[in-house]
C-alpha cells in the first residue's frame, strides 16, 4: 500500500481538521481538504479503509523533554523518568501519558526521550477517530514530521499557528500572534546558555512566509503544510500510541475467511494423520504379531533351531532345502510335501527321519520310523488312497523302533 492518509486533529472538537491522501510512490498529492470540525470526521472512513493512516496532533497539548537518568536499562530509565518530571509538570504524573522513543544517547548526554500528553486528550482523540470509525495506528506530534536539518530548525504555518521544530527531539506549535513575544525569550535563553552575545543562533528553514526581528531566516519553496509533514513522517519510528493506548492488529474480513479455512484444513490434517498413525500403529502390531506366528510354526517344523529372525527365515529354509537336494525346486518339493500332509496326520505314529527329493523323477524318498510295523503299512494305504505309486523298502529293527523307508511318486 503506497498512499497513506493522514489526518491533522485539533486540540478542541470544534476546530478545524485538515487531511491528506500522499503516494509515496509517486511523491505526489492525491487529494486534501479540510473538515469543519470533529464530527465530520466520518467523511474519510471511506478513504481511510483502503490505505494506511497516520494521524498528526497539536504539538502544544504534547511536551517534548530530554533527560538524563541513571540506570542502566531502559525498563529502569522509563519508571524513573516520570518523577524526575513531577515538579515541572501542572499535572499529576497519574493524569499524564508518557510516551517514550527509541533513541540513542544525544551529545549533551541525554539518554531519555519522552512525549507527555493528557490522558484525556489522548482518549479524546482516539473516541473521535472511533466514531468514524477509522483504523490508526500510528500517532505523531505534528513538530516530529517537520524536517530535521539540524542546526537548523523548520518552521511552517497552519491556519494561525506556527508550527516548528528545534532538534531532533525539540519543537512547538505556538498561536502566531505570541510568535514576536516566543522567539524573543527563545533568542535570550540561547544566548544565555552560550555564554556569548556573539554566537549566531540557528537558522530557521521556513516553508511559509514568517518575519523575526532575533534568527535568520532561510526561506524555502513554499508548500501545503500537510504536504510537508507527509513527506517527512514515514521516516520518524517515534508513536505516540503505545502501551495501553498501542492499537491491536484487526484482519480485514478476506484475511480472516482465509485464516478460518486454513484453520479447518489444519484440523483436518490433523484428524487424517492422527487417522494413518493409528493405522500403522494397528499394521505393525498386525505385522509383528505375523512375524511371531512365522517364527512360532519354523521353530515347530525345525525344533532344534536356536535363533531364528523373521527375515531370515526364507533364506533358512533355502538351506534346509538344499540340504535335501531340492534348493532351485522349492515350489514342486512344497506341494509334494503338502500332498502327504494327510497321510501323516491320519498315522501320526510314523516319524520322518530324513527326506530326499528327486526333481526329475518327481519322486519323495523318505526314511521314516515307528513302534510297529502296522504303522508303515497303514501309512503306504493312506498315501494310495490319496492317488501316490509307493514303493515301501525294507523294514528293519532298531531296538524299540522299526526303520523302513518309502519311495512315492506322483501318478
Amino acid at each position: 500500500m503506497t498512499e497513506t492518509l493522514y489526518i491533522r486533529l485539533a486540540s478542541r472538537s470544534q476546530d478545524v481538521v485538515h487531511w491528506l491522501i500522499h503516494s509515496a510512490e509517486n511523491q505526489e498529492i492525491i487529494a486534501s481538504g479540510e473538515l469543519k470540525d470533529a464530527a465530520e470526521l466520518i467523511q474519510l472512513s471511506e478513504k481511510a479503509k483502503t490505505r494506511q493512516v497516520i494521524v498528526l496532533v497539536p504539538s502544544c497539548d504534547v511536551i517534548l523533554k530530554r533527560l538524563t537518568v541513571p540506570g542502566n536499562s531502559q525498563r529502569a530509565i522509563r519508571m524513573a523518568a516520570p518523577y524526575m518530571l513531577e515538579d515541572d509538570l501542572a499535572q499529576d504524573v497519574e493524569q499524564l501519558f508518557f510516551a517514550y522513543a527509541n533513541m540513542k544517547t544525544d551529545e549533551q548526554g541525554h539518554n531519555c526521550f519522552v512525549a507527555i500528553v493528557e490522558r484525556t486528550q489522548l482518549n479524546q482523540w482516539q473516541s473521535w477517530l472511533k466514531e468514524a470509525n477509522i483504523n490508526c495506528k500510528k500517532m505523531l506530534p505534528e513538530v516530529l514530521a517537520l524536517p530535521n536539518a539540524t542546526p537548523h530548525w523548520a518552521a511552517i504555518t497552519l491556519e494561525q499557528q506556527l508550527l516548528l521544530r528545534q532538534g531532533n527531539w525539540q519543537g512547538m506549535t505556538i498561536d502566531l500572534a505570541v510568535w514576536p513575544i516566543v522567539e524573543a525569550s527563545l533568542a535570550k535563553q540561547l544566548k544565555a546558555q552560550q555564554g556569548d552575545d556573539n554566537e549566531q543562533l540557528p537558522v530557521i528553514d521556513t516553508y511559509s512566509p514568517l518575519s523575526s526581528q532575533h534568527f535568520t531566516l532561510n526561506a524555502q519553496p513554499e508548500e501545503l503544510p500537510l504536504a510537508l509533514l507527509a513527506k517527512h513522517a514515514p521516516s520518524q519510528n517515534f508513536n505516540l500510541l503505545q502501551g495501553e493506548y498501542q492499537v491491536k492488529q484487526t484482519r480485514s474480513p478476506i484475511i480472516q475467511t482465509w485464516l478460518s479455512v486454513a484453520a479447518i484444513a489444519v484440523i483436518a490434517l490433523i484428524f487424517s494423520l492422527t487417522f494413518k498413525a493409528i493405522k500403522l500403529h494397528q499394521l505393525n502390531n498386525q505385522i509383528a504379531q505375523v512375524e511371531a506366528d512365522i517364527i512360532q510354526v519354523y521353530k515347530k517344523a525345525f525344533p532344534k533351531t536356536k535363533r531364528v529372525k523373521a527375515a531370515t527365515v526364507r533364506s533358512q529354509l533355502k538351506r534346509k532345502l538344499a540340504e535335501i537336494g531340492s534348493v532351485n525346486h522349492e515350489g514342486n518339493f512344497l506341494a509334494f510335501l503338502d500332498k502327504l500332509h494327510p497321510a501323516f496326520v491320519a498315522v501320526p505314529e510314523l516319524k520322518p527321519e530324513a527326506i530326499k527329493f528327486d526333481q526329475k523323477r518327481q519322486e519323495l524318498r523318505l526314511q521314516a520310523t515307528a513302534s510297529d510295523y502296522q504303522y508303515f503299512e497303514k501309512f503306504k494305504n493312506q498315501l494310495e488312497k490319496t492317488q501316490f505309486t509307493v514303493s515301501q523298502g525294507s523294514l528293519n529293527n532298531q531296538g524299540d523302533l522299526v526303520s523302513g523307508s518309502f519311495s512315492i511318486k506322483d501318478k
